[in-house]
């Protein structure tokens, strides 16, 4: 038995040997289930339809008059034309023009067509005609505001011209009547210039609910790009049931503007660099910092491994609506990795069909916003004009989902990622993006930017209420005109922070942004002729 037993002893010490010579290492083991377990999937349980927002049936866009507000016919005043010159790309300037429509009302006025901005960093030399339905705007508004398309004669044929002028950011109602309507009944036509986010973001009632009718019905874009737009968007319907819209702001000039650092080395240092210089008002940058306070636009891989993590998978389609990006195809090969149905209207479009809107930067725009407008989720890397006033009107339309990163508290998951787990990692961004993804009532009424949160234009049908009121759900307080409330989904912690889009820097507003808390006894002393930061490409 001795022998027997020695045999098969030394059979096993043979065996064992030879699967310790065959064997990763245990670090090589680590690293390889480390590697695996960190390439981005659908990780984690959800909890609801990607492709749609809770509870979205119970509100509604209700933005019409009550009947105690006036029609145009019975308060505009004879002799009263206010003009406005926009600022800024296609977005920048909607604002404008919506905010024109109501300070025409606050002065009983008759509003000019405005002119659109054709000198800034866009340089499009498109009017307002050949954006929007010009007769459909002041057909639709005709109760609301008088329009009319160009000053009226003076007796003996002259044209009356008109006084330029400047108001400061977020102008109330008492200052458009202390300040601007004693020159308007003095000069009889004032034209405010650089007219973007002059009027104030809290106003009474009837005109919030102006702003929406100007903003969500009054606009509409001219048939030839309506037409172009809705072609785009049958093309990406032709591939797919349901797809993405992301914005994708990650142009050099936003990039250097944003003073954020991306990982170049001194190439990137030097190349932004440069491009900062052009903004001599600008302050040192701290790309920490600003990285450490949400400031830095998401680039695009940040965005496909959110999207992921979110629980959208590889085969989901995705439009595209971007400048040129910083670091061409290199930046964008890690989004496309992860999500390879990537399109743009350059792929999905001829450049013939293109041709008669390629010229002109603002008509682009204006069918990216369509397609972004009719996507069933839209995404963006960053706060922008665009991403505000889509945000807003999602809201009013039915409440479509509508992802806006958590920047702040996403930069510590991103900065970390190399560390955690997929499903870490992704239960991260999820709780994260709590309140960032376009449903009802994750921002209370009032809170943020009218145009990005049109609380006053939200209704809550009568379903909902008997719920809320049901006791079976605490969600928060009533309102007659306005249902926002806090999101009943969310488990308020202190790691959930309220999307507050007061605290995005307007890369317009940094001058005057004193003025905006001023009283009206402290407008006389106000210096309107400050530089501001002119040439910047806000969309």
């Amino acid at each position: 038995m001795l022998p027997l037993i020695s045999a098969v002893a030394g059979a096993l010490l043979f065996l064992f040997a030879l699967l310790s010579i065959l064997a990763p290492s245990p670090v090589e083991t680590d690293h390889i289930h480390h590697r695996r377990s960190n390439s981005p999937s659908v990780g984690g349980k959800l909890d609801r339809d990607v492709w749609t927002s809770r509870n979205s049936e119970h509100f509604y866009g209700c933005s019409n008059s009550s009947s105690k507000f006036q029609k145009a016919q019975v308060v505009t005043k004879p002799d009263r034309y206010l003009l406005i010159a926009t600022s800024g790309g296609l977005n920048q300037q909607r604002t404008g023009i919506v905010d024109a429509v109501v300070v025409a009302r606050i002065l009983n006025a008759t509003l000019v067509v405005p002119k659109l901005d054709q000198r800034s960093f866009w340089k499009d030399s498109s009017n307002f005609s050949e954006i929007f339905d010009v007769d459909w705007f002041i057909s639709y508004l005709s109760k609301d505001v008088k329009v009319i398309k160009q000053l009226p004669p003076r007796k003996g044929g002259k044209m009356l011209s008109a006084h330029s002028m400047r108001v400061p950011r977020k102008c109330n109602e008492r200052c458009y009547i202390n300040r601007i309507l004693p020159v308007l009944l003095k000069k009889h036509a004032i034209q405010l210039n650089k007219f973007d986010y002059r009027l104030a973001n809290k106003l009474d009632t009837e005109y919030q609910k102006m702003r929406c009718r100007v903003n969500y019905h009054a606009l509409k874009f001219t048939n030839p790009i309506r037409a172009m737009g809705e072609q785009l968007v049958h093309q990406m319907r032709m591939r797919s049931k349901h797809y993405i819209a992301l914005h994708l702001r990650f142009e050099s000039d936003m990039l250097a503007f944003s003073g954020c650092y991306y990982g170049g080395g001194e190439k990137e240092k030097k190349e932004l660099g440069a491009i900062r210089r052009r903004w001599k008002t600008l302050r040192k940058s701290n790309p920490d910092k600003a990285r450490r306070q949400g400031r830095c636009p998401l680039t695009p891989e940040e965005v496909g491994l959110m999207l992921r993590a979110l629980g959208y998978g590889s085969d989901v389609h995705i439009y595209v609506a971007s400048g040129e990006v910083y670091g061409g195809e290199e930046t964008l090969a890690p989004l496309k990795a992860l999500f390879p149905n990537f399109y743009s209207k350059e792929t999905i479009a001829t450049k013939e069909e293109l041709e008669p809107f390629s010229s002109f930067s603002s008509r682009m725009a204006a069918l990216d916003f369509i397609v972004c407008d009719e996507s069933d989720v839209f995404v963006t890397n960053n706060n922008g004009n665009m991403a505000k006033i889509l945000a807003g009107r999602r809201r009013y339309f039915g409440h479509k989902p509508t992802i806006r990163p958590n920047a702040k508290k996403l930069y510590r998951l991103f900065l970390g990622r190399s560390n955690l787990t997929w499903e870490v990692f992704a239960s991260g961004v999820r709780t994260f993006q709590k309140g960032f993804i376009g449903e009802p009532k994750e921002l209370r009424p009032g809170r943020g930017g009218f145009h990005e949160n049109p609380s006053t234009c939200i209704c809550e049908d009568s379903v909902a209420k008997v719920d809320k009121h049901s006791g079976s759900r605490k969600i928060g307080k009533d309102n007659v005109t306005k249902k926002n409330v806090a999101n009943d989904d969310l488990d308020v912690d202190d790691e959930f922070e309220e999307p507050d889009m007061d605290d995005d820097e307007d890369p317009n507003d940094l001058v005057e942004r004193s003025m905006s808390n001023e009283t009206i006894s402290d407008y006389e002393n106000l210096n309107f002729e400050e530089p501001e930061l002119d040439e910047f490409p806000s969309d």
